[in-house]
């Protein structure tokens, strides 16, 4: 249990990071836009880079400044198969204070670094922050119905373990508790949340409450209250 409280921060905060990164490099490719000089270059050359499983190209460009100096520069942005082929003519951003700080006028030399980083921090922060956003409507939905749900007694029935969930090879365990709706007839099972400790030894032979929504049984909580709390 500790070791998924932590994931889910430690996958929110990354998220968060990520997701501040991303736009410092739109504020940052933004500004450059608005602070640049603009002309036309010529792909020169194409860079090829090797990692381990893949080959990429980057487009080497030529271009000249307003005051006729001719600057070369290597794009920070790269792809197989590539996206300019030698010879081309290209749209170059630079700056006129620094013209080897300069960029093709695509998006993904533009904009490829914050969209990158921005999926990336989405996806991060969507896997940390919906599973913390559950615990809390949980928790919430747990506490209205302690306040203001029908309580019942129902009948322990077993202890079982949530198979469907797994942190470090271990699964919770769950109580299951059995009640017959006095309206309708009907037998309703009821499972706890779930458990890092098997409370079969801890459960005395007594009926265990349930809160329920009014007429609304499927919305419940298994109350558990009376067994001891786990170490931390």
């Amino acid at each position: 249990m500790k070791a998924l409280s932590i994931v889910k921060y430690i996958f929110s905060t990354i998220g968060l990071g990520m997701l501040a990164g991303a736009y410092f490099l739109y504020q940052n490719t933004q500004s450059f836009i608005e602070s640049a000089a603009v002309t036309n270059g010529t792909v020169v050359e194409l860079v090829r880079s090797r990692s381990s499983d893949s080959t990429t190209y980057a487009p080497v460009v030529q271009f000249k400044t307003e005051n006729g100096e001719r600057i070369e520069f290597t794009s920070s942005t790269s792809s197989n198969p590539p996206s300019y082929s030698k010879g081309e003519n290209v749209e170059v951003f630079y700056l006129p204070s620094n013209p080897q700080k300069a960029r093709i006028n695509g998006f993904f030399s533009l904009w490829g670094a914050a969209l990158i980083v921005g999926l990336l921090g989405g996806a991060f922060f969507s896997v940390g922050g919906g599973m913390v956003l559950a615990t809390f409507l949980k928790n919430r939905k747990n506490e209205y119905l302690r306040k203001h749900g029908t309580p019942i007694s129902a009948k322990f029935q077993s202890v079982e373990i949530n198979r469907s969930l797994r942190v470090n090879g271990r699964s919770p365990f769950r109580v299951l508790a059995q009640w017959q709706n006095p309206t309708t007839s009907e037998i309703h099972v009821f499972k706890s949340n779930n458990l890092w400790f098997d409370p079969t030894d801890h459960i005395p032979d007594r009926d265990i409450t349930v809160f329920i929504e009014r007429n609304n049984p499927d919305t419940y909580f298994v109350d558990l209250s009376f067994l001891p709390k786990m170490a931390k």
